[in-house]
């Protein structure tokens, strides 16, 4: 079923069609706002516990490769690319077609 976007919108009716500035101010007053959440300042991310994720006892290995004869690093993004990602060299140095493009 096509929807008529250009017709007007009805207003439900709890919400009065020409209700003050005034009265909307003093409705949304009367109304507290609680937080939903209670935070302390003492909550921090080790207090979260994610299920079955212990990992306290892993280690992370990464294996760090220099930088190879065919690669560039890029003078803009930093990132480091194959010689086919070479758009630009300029004084030295070397852009990427990422950021020449």
């Amino acid at each position: 079923m096509a929807t008529d976007y250009d017709t007007p919108r009805t207003r439900p009716e709890d919400e009065p069609a020409n209700e003050s500035l005034e009265a909307i101010r003093a409705r949304t007053s009367t109304a507290t706002q609680v937080p939903s959440i209670d935070l302390e300042d003492a909550d921090t991310a080790e207090g979260i516990d994610l299920p079955g994720a212990d990992l306290s006892h892993e280690e992370l290995t990464v294996a760090v490769v220099p930088q190879q004869a065919d690669e560039f690093t890029c003078a803009s993004c930093f990132l480091v690319h194959h010689r086919s990602q070479l758009a630009r060299q300029h004084d030295g140095l070397l852009y990427c077609t990422d950021c020449e493009g």
